[in-house]
């Protein structure tokens, strides 16, 4: 080991332990119950790094460890990036409509890497790696830092987010792009201050995250505050009202990215009492309600404008996608939006 006096003990047992705590998330995440998506990228992304930092660990401290250990932890860091994204994506798709060849693009750049690994390895490629490899590494690492950034602003901006019990919140997501993003930083500067810096800031953003993540938890309440206490139906009948104005008159449905607190905001009233005020009333949830809405409107579309395209009733009609205009409208109505409006040809026609 470099160094020998009680400040090098104290800085190995500090990055080290990191690494350490680092893998063992990892292996928490994974085996977590109930598992969803975002939290098994997560685990991934948390794995990547203590890799890539526990690669650093053992290079700073023995400079002559098996170079083998170094093309190991060079190829987790080109990973940590695309695990970033996959977390990110997972996030925003927590029903995997979207997103469900995400793991076997990973799987085939896991492949790539292992046959480059194979074909070049560090041992006998030592230039190749400590050069080009590593500066495109860096590069793509920064790049994935960009574009998993960009799908959480958009995704904060359009409503996309799981808001299921125990989901990760909008504040969780950011907090992971910006903890990867100060690791990245500290390695891209490594060299105007100190190669350990790099593992150093991982340590650091775990053990911060961890300790804010534990500070801002809240215990859940064990039972909605309006479960047993029936609105009255005189406020149940305004309440209608109001949200019939705000989905024939003002068209909220449209909104892509309208959520139950979004609605609830608007009708000046808690998310809580607004799903009370659906299940009693419409017997329904807020997504199906909001579905059926949805549909009704794109019914509409698809009598009234016969040369509209699949693609322009459902962004009229406030779906995000065509595949998810096609899904809502085939459990309303039992068939395809492209079916329904030749059968209604066919009776307009008297055919």
């Amino acid at each position: 080991m470099d160094g020998t006096g009680p400040a090098s003990y104290l800085l190995f047992f500090f990055a080290g332990l990191g690494v350490f705590n680092g893998a063992a998330l990892a292996v928490y995440l994974l085996w977590r119950r109930p598992a969803r998506p975002a939290q098994r990228w997560l685990a991934a992304v948390v794995l990547m790094l203590s890799l890539r930092t526990g690669k650093s660990v053992l290079f700073y401290f023995w400079p002559d460890i098996s170079k083998l250990v170094l093309q190991v932890g060079l190829t987790a860091c080109f990973f940590i990036g695309v695990c970033l994204i996959g977390f990110v994506r997972a996030w925003m798709d927590p029903e995997r409509r979207q997103t469900r060849n995400d793991p076997v693009i990973a799987l085939g750049l896991l492949v790539f890497a292992i046959a480059f690994g194979v074909a070049f390895p560090y041992t006998d490629h030592v230039r190749l790696w400590a050069g080009p490899v590593w500066a495109s590494i860096q590069v793509c690492w920064l790049a994935c830092l960009g574009a998993a950034a960009g799908l959480f602003l958009r995704a904060s901006r359009h409503g996309c987010i799981d808001e299921a019990p125990g989901a990760l919140t909008r504040t969780h997501v950011a907090s992971v792009i910006v903890g990867v993003a100060v690791i990245w930083l500290a390695y891209a500067t490594a060299g105007l201050t100190s190669y350990i810096v790099g593992a150093l800031s991982f340590s650091l953003v775990l053990y911060l995250s961890t300790s804010l993540a534990l500070a801002w938890r809240t215990p859940r309440p064990t039972a909605e505050p309006y479960r047993d206490r029936k609105i009255a139906q005189t406020d149940a009948d305004a309440a209608l009202r109001a949200l019939q104005a705000l989905m024939t008159d003002e068209r909220l449905y449209k909104d892509a990215g309208l959520t139950l607190a979004k609605l609830a905001k608007r009708l000046n009233m808690p998310p809580a009492r607004l799903s009370q005020l659906l299940n009693d009333n419409h017997k329904t949830a807020f997504k199906p309600y909001l579905a059926q809405i949805r549909v009704e409107a794109a019914k509409q579309l698809l009598r009234a404008q016969a040369a509209a395209s699949m693609e322009e009733v459902a962004e009229a009609s406030g779906f995000l996608s065509t595949s998810t205009f096609h899904r809502s409208f085939s459990k309303v109505e039992g068939t395809t939006p492209a079916a329904w409006r030749q059968a209604q040809l066919r009776l307009e026609s008297g055919s």
